[in-house]
């Protein structure tokens, strides 16, 4: 059906068209998706075997959905997906304000245009991009907003009494006829704008006013919602729940492999960054093990999550850094550092929530916690364990490079130098290329140095050596020599 050539009524029903309602749009449409083995939700990682399956069932049901998660779960995004399950276009009433089906007008304009004209009704094509309606769920939201209300303004203008339905002025759901709407932040909703979906969701009527208005909307409804919202902000009221024909609970991501498949392909990055800056796979494991320890850490609040957005907006604050250091050294191309990791100190503290005991201690304390605990945790994967008691006299992998430092008068790492000078320093601690060679054999070259800090770093995390920031790098030292040294 080429609908070029369709401009009327008559025209319409000559091609055959059949009227189909949104849920067996998006129903039919999966269905071939399903046989033709083609992936609906492109770019949903981490979904495959738990999210995704529960929404297609959800969609085979032509059920209304809820989708219930912490913050930065893709909840908005799965929503705005399902328009590609939505037929290419369909045909509406010319003039209508709630894409009337020239073949089952609903209001009183399209109706009586249709008497009027008969196959002659004029109609228009909607392309299913057009059929996503969103709002946010917040206090000062009213009835009149997604309901309707009187408009005395129309009434005087079309000087109609205001017991005519032609005064009424619409809003957004009815506006969205046909379409898929969603509302977001559902429990932000008061009670008494809630009570007033009841109808549209389960008779597909609305009310507005004093009038008897019946308009069986044919429309797909998803909700979202955060769990911490019915017992702080609000709560979606029970009648409405039992509305819902699906809720779907959505999680984060179960390994940093998915978590570093969703980092790489949300962050937005310049094409000079991205050619500038070299990124070892450490540096992206360790990045994302910051979210994974803020998910389990005593400071942060569990309840109120810890978004994918900051692991996102950390890599772009990582690689920004390293360019930063590059521009002021003259380096036209660097590596990732592990000390340029404070530059993301900023994209935590504003993503996480703070128990009391977070606060007491501070932000950015939290913030460096987090990527201590991530060294710490992938330390073990890379190299030896370090075990917290040994046996007097047993010797360890670790003992020529803490020999090292008892030796010396420490080493210091200072923030802007160039990459030379960077690999240079690095290289004078000759027991690391000895670590490196016998634990990490088959390491990319470029990958070499950050291991290197890497290596230190971890050890003082397991009190083996000491390290100290200080305005403008950092110093690493024997915490025991230092000790006696102070002595």
């Amino acid at each position: 059906m080429k609908i070029e050539a369709i401009h009327t009524l008559g025209e319409l029903k000559q091609a055959g068209y059949q009227s189909k309602s949104i849920k067996d749009e998006l129903r039919d449409n999966l269905i071939e998706n399903i046989k033709n083995k083609k992936t609906t939700f492109e770019g949903i990682h981490g979904y495959e075997n738990t999210v995704i399956p529960e929404l297609e069932r959800a969609i085979l049901s032509r059920h209304n959905i809820n989708l219930l998660g912490l913050r930065g779960q893709a909840k908005t995004r799965l929503a705005r997906m399902m328009v590609n399950l939505l037929d290419e276009y369909i045909p509406v009433v010319e003039g209508s304000e709630i894409n009337d089906d020239p073949l089952q007008p609903i209001s009183r304009f399209a109706i009586e245009l249709s008497k009027e004209k008969g196959d002659d009704t004029p109609i228009t094509w909607l392309h299913r991009s057009e059929r996503f309606a969103e709002k946010l769920a917040t206090p000062d939201v009213t009835v009149a907003d997604i309901i309707g209300d009187v408009d005395p303004i129309k009434a005087a203008n079309l000087k109609l009494s205001y017991a005519d339905d032609r005064v009424i002025h619409y809003g957004m759901i009815p506006r969205a006829n046909r379409c898929i709407f969603v509302i977001n932040e559902l429990p932000d909703l008061q009670a008494r704008i809630q009570v007033a979906l009841f109808n549209i969701l389960q008779e597909g009527d609305i009310q507005i006013r004093g009038f008897k208005l019946r308009l069986p909307l044919d429309m797909q409804f998803l909700f979202t919602a955060n769990p911490e919202d019915y017992t702080n902000r609000g709560s979606i009221v029970t009648p409405l729940k039992d509305r819902i024909g699906s809720q779907i609970l959505t999680h984060y991501p179960d390994s940093v492999d998915i978590a570093k498949t969703i980092t790489s392909q949300e962050a937005k990055l310049d094409l000079r960054q991205s050619n500038t800056v070299y990124v070892p796979e450490l540096a992206k494991d360790l990045l994302e093990q910051i979210s994974f320890e803020a998910r389990e850490s005593e400071y942060i609040d569990v309840k109120s999550g810890v978004s994918a957005r900051m692991s996102i907006t950390a890599f772009e604050n990582l690689l920004s850094t390293a360019e930063r250091r590059a521009l002021i050294s003259g380096d036209d191309k660097t590596s990732v550092r592990l000390s340029d990791f404070i530059g993301v100190i900023p994209a935590i503290t504003g993503k996480v929530e703070l128990v009391y005991e977070g606060e007491q201690e501070g932000a950015d304390f939290v913030a460096n916690e987090l990527m201590n605990s991530a060294i710490k945790t992938l330390f073990p994967k890379y190299f030896p364990k370090v075990e917290k008691l040994e046996k007097q006299g047993e010797e360890t992998p670790y003992d020529d490079l803490i020999s090292w430092f008892f030796n010396g008068d420490g080493f210091e790492l200072l923030d802007d130098v160039n990459d030379s000078t960077y690999k240079s320093k690095l290289d004078e601690v000759k027991p690391l290329d000895a670590l490196i060679a016998d634990y990490q054999p088959e390491i990319d070259s470029k990958d070499v140095y950050f291991e290197k800090e890497f290596i230190l770093w971890g050890l003082t995390q397991f009190q083996k050596l000491s390290k100290y920031r200080f305005s403008e790098g950092m110093q690493f030292k024997d915490p025991y020599g230092s000790y006696i040294s102070r002595l």
